[in-house]
């Protein structure tokens, strides 16, 4: 609708009185609302890749003068007509307006933008910028520098439907300068400020759906009050099928103050469980006093029952005398039922009688024979002592709890200060976790921002996670997967590629991450830069971007543990796994640069360099990658590319002999020689034909992306 009235803004000037007949039927449409979570989706999205070289048929933007404010952009879109030389040797490109072709300027190339609107298709490839390598033969994380939603469409010709579990953290949309729709900061006055971020958010999540395992996996996402009612609905609209929750985690027990409302302490975490998925369960349920080893007892209940089951008219038999001496408060024994309509026992010299009646008068039951009670004491399994007031208190086990003890779960741990056995949880018991969380460890302020300054000192990022309670919140969906796939597509500071490597070095697991983060520049180093004559696409602009100065070397100190400079990184992990941060991980990582390719290149196999990576990230990112097929054709560790179709046969003979083979990419325009070639490979490998699958999914993607 937003679209909409800004055309017949455009129309009014021209013949206010079509504009007014057809606002009239616009009108009459939007009254007439469908069920649900209703938004302008404002399509189509679009956004600025500087570095991409311009080239004819592109869109652009005429870039600013340098030294000039962002505000005097031209946000108008542009199509390049042609690109020359100058007779100084510049490359100057003739445009045309977008939707009015009679108006054209030129421009110098260096001067555009392009931009990429999303039902627009595109055809990336990665180019590897750096890695870091200390895990031996272990698969690779990855970084992709990248707006998110070309990324996602990239991951879905390598990962479609293979990914265990998707953490974000998107835009909270708080009205301050955090995040952009169609290259302009969202704001608080903004009138559609919440349908653009639904829109923005929809998109997204629809694509992420398509990579997650239909089968079992989970979609993690994190909000705040500003947007969680929405984002509710949104997620029940976009995975209609599947399980949601909503957790509440406190991440800054000191609040966040609010003017006239309760300070804030925590935020919300969505989780949607698809298929089969469920939570692992650990010795935590992340509420109460962690069950540590050594640490927590167990709960003792009280003898005497309670509610209306426990009235003595439903177990008269229940409602007898306990005997204790009046001495040292020891068990004496047991007597018979007492007689209805009375709660008199009968009397033993030098003892106490203790009857199941309440404070208030009313006559209860114990929880068990007394035979049961007896046999219980002897084990151990029964408190008694006298409190302050001098009443006689009774305290039992539950029949679950003893069981636990006596299969291991529960250890005995010397005795308390009444003499009786104390009773631990081991760390092999394991809890259902609460829906409300409470833990230091989650605290931002206190592990969130000082792990990031240990990491990379000096270097600032907004409100970044605390490490450890992203990797709980991880945690319970793939503790049970040593082998996951783990995606974050608003990666940030990149904390959660940093907690699935510390749950690898807890339980030996070979998980990987796929971090991606675009290299917005913060608003306060733009207007710095631009004052220093720079634009986005400058290697010195670049540098400053949120990938290459925070990300990569913050996954980078992460498992090297050496901050940028290369000095040893103080202080220790904490909580599940303590040990110096300079130590790092046996792990391995490669940072890549999403591309745009022009199609006709990558078909006729003039930019394998750039797709070689989607390669080797589809076939499980590891071992050696595939650089150039020269030769005709190669096997490496995982995957095997055919180029040249008449060597078919030591191409299958070399995939035959090798054992971990997960696909083979074969490049072929025929139908004919891919399915012959497909029939001579083992079953166990994936055939995908090159170029044609890379395009199709592509091009398929297009129509989704108008939406």
């Amino acid at each position: 609708m937003s679209r909409l009235n800004d055309l017949l803004r455009r129309l009014e000037n021209n013949d206010p009185a079509l504009a007014k007949d057809l606002k009239r039927e616009v009108d009459a449409l939007a009254g007439r609302r469908a069920f649900g979570l209703n938004f302008e989706r404002h399509a189509p999205e679009a956004v600025e890749i500087p570095g991409r070289p311009v080239r004819r048929g592109d869109k652009v933007r005429i870039l600013p003068p340098r030294g000039a404010k962002a505000s005097a952009s031209d946000d108008r879109l542009w199509r390049v007509v042609s690109i020359r030389k100058d007779a100084e040797g510049f490359r100057a490109a003739s445009l045309e307006l977008i939707g009015e072709e009679d108006d054209s300027v030129d421009a110098f190339v260096e001067d555009l933008v392009v931009v990429a609107e999303f039902r627009d298709p595109i055809y990336p490839g990665l180019v590897s910028t750096s890695k870091v390598e200390r895990g031996g033969d272990k698969p690779y994380h990855a970084v992709i520098n990248a707006e998110n939603y070309h990324a996602l469409q990239t991951l879905l010709f390598t990962h479609r439907s293979k990914i265990d579990a998707i953490y974000i953290d998107p835009p909270y949309n708080t009205g301050a300068k955090d995040w952009k729709y169609n290259n302009d900061y969202v704001e608080g006055e903004d009138l559609y400020r919440h349908s653009k971020w639904l829109a923005f958010m929809e998109r997204r999540l629809k694509l992420a759906k398509e990579l997650l395992n239909p089968d079992d996996s989970v979609l993690i996402v994190t909000i705040d009050e500003k947007e969680y009612l929405r984002l509710g609905l949104l997620l029940e609209q976009v995975f209609p099928e599947t399980r949601i929750q909503m957790i509440s985690d406190v991440i800054n027990p000191s609040g966040s103050s609010r003017r006239d409302m309760f300070s804030r302490s925590d935020e919300y975490i969505y989780y949607v469980f698809l298929g089969s998925a469920a939570l692992v369960e650990t010795s935590d349920d992340m509420l109460n006093a962690a069950r540590i080893e050594g640490s927590v007892e167990v709960r003792w209940d009280s003898l005497m029952r309670r509610g209306e089951n426990g009235r003595r008219a439903r177990r008269p038999n229940l409602f007898y005398p306990l005997y204790f001496r009046e001495s040292d408060g020891g068990f004496e024994g047991f007597g018979g039922a007492v007689p209805p309509g009375t709660t008199e026992a009968p009397h033993i010299p030098g003892c106490v009688a203790v009857l199941p009646v309440r404070d208030d008068g009313a006559e209860m039951t114990w929880g068990v024979q007394g035979g049961v009670f007896e046999s219980r004491l002897s084990n151990g399994y029964v408190r008694h002592y006298r409190n302050t007031a001098g009443k006689m208190v009774i305290r039992v086990l539950q029949s679950g709890t003893i069981d636990e003890i006596e299969s291991g779960l529960i250890l005995r741990d010397g005795v308390d200060e009444h003499g009786f056995d104390r009773f631990i949880y081991s760390k092999s018991k394991t809890v259902r976790p609460m829906t409300n969380w409470k833990r230091a460890s989650h605290s931002a302020s206190d592990y969130g921002t000082p792990m990031l300054t240990a990491l990379i000192p000096g270097r600032r990022f907004p409100f970044p996670k605390s490490l450890y309670g992203v990797e709980d919140a991880v945690r319970f969906c793939v503790a049970d997967k040593p082998e996951a796939v783990v995606l974050d597509f608003f990666s940030g500071s990149g904390t959660t590629a940093h907690a699935v490597m510390r749950l690898n070095k807890q339980d030996g697991g070979l998980r990987r991450s796929i971090s991606v983060t675009n290299n917005e520049v913060g608003v306060d180093e733009q207007k710095r830069l631009r004052a220093e004559g720079l634009r986005p696409g400058d290697p010195e602009w670049e540098k400053w971007g949120i990938c290459n100065y925070i990300t990569k070397p913050r996954v980078a100190a992460a498992i090297t543990g050496r901050t940028p400079s290369g000095d040893a990184i103080k202080g220790d992990y904490k909580f599940t796994d303590e040990f110096p941060i300079s130590d790092g991980f046996e792990e391995n990582v490669e940072f890549f640069t999403l591309t745009y390719e022009a199609p006709l290149r990558v078909s006729s196999n003039r930019e394998f360099a750039k797709i070689a990576p989607l390669l080797w990230l589809r076939a499980g990112s590891e071992g050696r990658r595939i650089e150039d097929i020269a030769v005709g054709w190669d096997v490496a560790d995982t995957y095997g590319v055919l180029g040249d179709l008449n060597q078919t046969e030591a191409f299958v003979e070399a995939i035959v002999a090798k054992d971990g083979i997960r696909a083979a990419f074969i490049v072929t325009d025929e139908d004919r020689l891919f399915e012959a070639v497909v029939r001579e490979l083992p079953d166990h490998v994936e055939p995908v034909r090159m170029y044609e699958a890379y395009l199709h999914n592509f091009e398929i993607e297009t129509g989704r992306s108008a939406l």
